[in-house]
C-alpha cells in the first residue's frame, strides 16, 4: 500500500488535482498509466549498472588485502634473486600503506552498504510502482465514472435550462395576460365608477324633481298648478342632463391630476397680474370639477367658481371650494362694475351661442377692475383633427372658435394687449418623420390641440 505521508508520493495532492480536473472540466483528458515497457528498460539498466559496480567493488576488494608475495610481473630476474629482500620490501610497503588500506576497506564497506540500500530501494520502487499502477487504474476508472456522471449532470442541466426557459416564457406570457386583464379590469372599474356616479347623480336628480313636484302639489291641492309653479318645473328640466354630463366629463376630460398639471401654466400670469386678492378676486366661469379653483386655493389666491351643472357645483363644494350654481350672464350682470381682478374660463366659450358670447365679453369688461386679466381656453380649430373630429366629441359644443375671431371680438369690447398661446400639441411619436411637407402636415394635424386667449382691461 502507498503511505499517505510518503514524502515522495503525496496522495492527497494527487487526489486534489484529480478533483480539480473533474470540477474544472477544462482540457478534460484521461490520466495516462505508467508505461510498463519504459519502466522495465529503466530497471534493466539499473540492474546492469549495479552489477558493474559490484564487479568493480570485488576487484577493488581483492586488491585491498595485505600483499604476501611479490607481484608475478616482478617475480623474475633480477628481482627473484633475493627472496629475503622481497619479503622485507613487502613488509615495508604494507606498513607504509596500512592507513590507506584501512581507508580502502572502509570505502568498500560503505559502497557495499550503499549497494544493499540501493537494492532495497529498487525493490521498494518496484513495489511502489505496482501500487501506483493499481492506484492509477482505480483513479482512471473513477475519473471515467465521474466524467460520465458529469456528462449526465450536464445533460440534465441543459434539459433543466430548456425547462426554465419554457417556464420563463410561460411566466412572461402570463405577465402579459395579467397586464391585459389588469388593464381591462381598470377600464371596467373606471366605467363602473362613471356609471355608478351617473346613476347616483341621476337618481338624486329624479328624487329632487319628485320631491319638488310633491311639495308643489301639496301646496296647491286641490287647486291646479299655476304659471309660476309650471315655470319651476320647466327650470328643473334644464338639469336633467347634469348627471350625464358629469359622467361624460369624467370619461373624456381626463383625470384631475392631468388637468391640474395642464393648468399650472397659467399661475405665472395670475402672479404677474397681481390678482387673486380680497380686493381683486378671481372668478372661474364654467368651473366644472374645480381643478383650477383647487390649484388657485393651494397657491393662496382668492377665487370662486360658477357653473350651471348642479352636481359639479356640489362636487366643488364638497372639496371646500367656493362655487355658485348660476347662469354666467345672469351672475355677471348681478355684479357691480370693477369688482373682479380676473375672469377665467376653460373650455366654456365654445358652449355658448354667438350672442351669448358677445354678452360674455361685454359683461366681462364691465366687471373687471382696470388692468384686470381675462383668460379663456378653447379647442384649437387650426388643428385639423380637432376642428373636424375631436371638437365634436362633446355634443354640447356649438362650433369651433378660431383664435383670430376671439381676439377680434375681445378687442372690439375694449380689451387690449391681447395674446394667443397655443397649447397641448400631440406627442412627438405621433408625428410624421421628415421635413418640408411632413413638417407642414404635422403642424396642421398634430399641432397644438388648444389655445388660450389673454387680454387686459384698460385703466
Amino acid at each position: 500500500m502507498i503511505e499517505k505521508n510518503n514524502s515522495e508520493i503525496n496522495v492527497d495532492e494527487l487526489m486534489e488535482k484529480i478533483r480539480q480536473e473533474i470540477l474544472n472540466r477544462q482540457g478534460l483528458s484521461q490520466p495516462a498509466l505508467t508505461n510498463s515497457a519504459d519502466t522495465a528498460d529503466l530497471m534493466s539498466n539499473i540492474s546492469l549498472s549495479m552489477g558493474y559496480i559490484e564487479s568493480l567493488l570485488k576487484n577493488a576488494e581483492s586488491r585491498a588485502y595485505i600483499r604476501t608475495k611479490w607481484p608475478d610481473k616482478l617475480n623474475r630476474f633480477p628481482f627473484n634473486l633475493i627472496s629475503k629482500l622481497q619479503k622485507f620490501i613487502l613488509k615495508a610497503i604494507n606498513f607504509l600503506f596500512k592507513d590507506q588500506r584501512e581507508v580502502n576497506f572502509n570505502l568498500i564497506l560503505s559502497l557495499k552498504e550503499s549497494l544493499t540500500i540501493n537494492h532495497q530501494l529498487i525493490a521498494e520502487i518496484k513495489t511502489l510502482k505496482t501500487q501506483i499502477d493499481d492506484c492509477l487504474i482505480t483513479v482512471n476508472a473513477r475519473f471515467q465514472a465521474a466524467n460520465e456522471h458529469l456528462n449526465i449532470v450536464d445533460n440534465s442541466i441543459q434539459e433543466l435550462d430548456k425547462q426554465i426557459v419554457a417556464v420563463d416564457n410561460s411566466i412572461q406570457e402570463l405577465d402579459k395576460q395579467i397586464v391585459a386583464v389588469d388593464t381591462q379590469f381598470q377600464g371596467m372599474n373606471e366605467r363602473h365608477f362613471r356609471n355608478d356616479s351617473y346613476l347616483k347623480n341621476d337618481l338624486m336628480q329624479q328624487k329632487r324633481l319628485i320631491s319638488l313636484f310633491l311639495e308643489e302639489a301639496r301646496q296647491r291641492l286641490p287647486e291646479p298648478f299655476n304659471q309660476e309653479q309650471l315655470q319651476t318645473f320647466a327650470s328643473e328640466e334644464e338639469h336633467l342632463l347634469n348627471s350625464f354630463y358629469v359622467a361624460f366629463e369624467d370619461h373624456f376630460r381626463g383625470t384631475r391630476e392631468d388637468i391640474s398639471d395642464r393648468l399650472k401654466v397659467y399661475l405665472p400670469l395670475i402672479e404677474k397680474a397681481n390678482v387673486g386678492t380680497p380686493d381683486a378676486p378671481i372668478l372661474d366661469v364654467g368651473c366644472g370639477r374645480g381643478e383650477w379653483l383647487e390649484l388657485l386655493k393651494e397657491s393662496g389666491y382668492i377665487s370662486r367658481g360658477l357653473d350651471i351643472n348642479r352636481f359639479m357645483v356640489e362636487q366643488c363644494q364638497a372639496r371646500g371650494l367656493e362655487t355658485i350654481e348660476a347662469d354666467v350672464i345672469n351672475y355677471l350682470q348681478s355684479l357691480p362694475e370693477n369688482s373682479l381682478g380676473a375672469i377665467t374660463g376653460f373650455h366654456i366659450i365654445e358652449h355658448l351661442p354667438f350672442k351669448t358670447l358677445m354678452r360674455l365679453f361685454s359683461e366681462t369688461v364691465r366687471v373687471l377692475k382696470p388692468q384686470g386679466l381675462v383668460i379663456f381656453e378653447t379647442p384649437n380649430p387650426d388643428n385639423v383633427l380637432v376642428g373636424s373630429n375631436t371638437f365634436y366629441l362633446d355634443p354640447t359644443h356649438i362650433h369651433p372658435l378660431p383664435s383670430p375671431t376671439v381676439k377680434f371680438m375681445a378687442e372690439m369690447f375694449g380689451l387690449y394687449d391681447t395674446q394667443v398661446i397655443t397649447l397641448h400639441p400631440y406627442p412627438e411619436n405621433a408625428k410624421v418623420d421628415g421635413q418640408g411637407i411632413a413638417e407642414r402636415f404635422n403642424d396642421h394635424f398634430y399641432g397644438p390641440q388648444d389655445y388660450a386667449f389673454l387680454g387686459y382691461k384698460h385703466e
